[in-house]
């Protein structure tokens, strides 16, 4: 039997296509992992609350829980936001939290897997320059990540990956497309939302993509985020487990 309850963060937003992402996501995990008691909360915008799952968590006796961020760089939600209604949480509950859900070569895979459902192949690869498009930040370990990300998966075989920023750091998705066009080799361009879920930043990354040949969807409910959540879940139990035998 499982000795924690995963608990999924996600940030949260007053577009209802984000929640509605976000929950099918923790579904796929959670079929998964039939086992795993799996519980989603909302930093902001959407219900339930952490503060209103924790609680109820502790009501129901249970003691573990794994709080897991639902981002894709260790920006300052991840930094700040989540620690800080962590340290809110009622005594009873042993919580630790996860890594964030990058850098991973599951979100390599899952970046993949949209672009051939937008309609690409791998023989398309070697033509196809792609803009790697998340939501930005100004955090300078968030930018790094994600150039790092764009270079892993230039590394798959694409002609050449630019990273591009919705908000907080450039350049813009449209500034990157105009820039892969100019590039030798390049004969379709295509966009790449490296996001979790729809939303405000999501649709400005799409409105950026106009010129681009290939827009793909974003990361959703795929099944390499679902099996990287039960990753992240594992790791940080079994080091909980460890920190505890270590002590006793």
């Amino acid at each position: 039997m499982n000795r924690t309850v995963l608990l999924v963060i996600a940030h949260g937003s007053r577009d209802p296509r984000h929640a509605a992402t976000v929950q099918a996501l923790v579904r796929r995990a959670g079929a998964l992992r039939p086992g795993l008691r799996v519980e989603t909360a909302f930093l902001d915008f959407n219900l339930p609350s952490v503060r209103g799952v924790l609680d109820r968590l502790a009501a129901d006796g249970v003691r573990d829980v794994v709080a897991l961020p639902l981002l894709l760089t260790r920006a300052f939600h991840a930094k700040a936001d989540i620690p800080a209604v962590l340290r809110q949480a009622p005594p009873s509950l042993r919580i630790r939290q996860a890594e964030v859900l990058g850098p991973s070569p599951l979100l390599i895979e899952a970046v993949e897997r949209r672009l051939y459902e937008a309609g690409l192949t791998p023989g398309d690869k070697s033509a196809t320059g792609v803009v790697l498009a998340s939501a930005g930040s100004t955090d300078p370990e968030a930018i790094a990540v994600i150039a790092e990300t764009a270079r892993e998966l230039r590394r798959t075989g694409w002609c050449s990956v630019r990273p591009a920023f919705a908000s907080a750091s450039l350049p813009r998705t449209e500034d990157a497309v105009r820039a892969l066009r100019a590039e030798p080799g390049v004969r379709r361009v295509a966009v790449a939302p490296y996001v979790i879920a729809p939303g405000r930043l999501p649709d400005r990354i799409a409105a950026g993509a106009a010129e681009a040949d290939v827009l793909a969807d974003v990361l959703g409910p795929s099944p390499e985020l679902a099996r990287l959540l039960l990753e992240r879940h594992d790791a940080a139990a079994h080091a909980a487990r460890g920190a505890v035998a270590h002590s006793a």
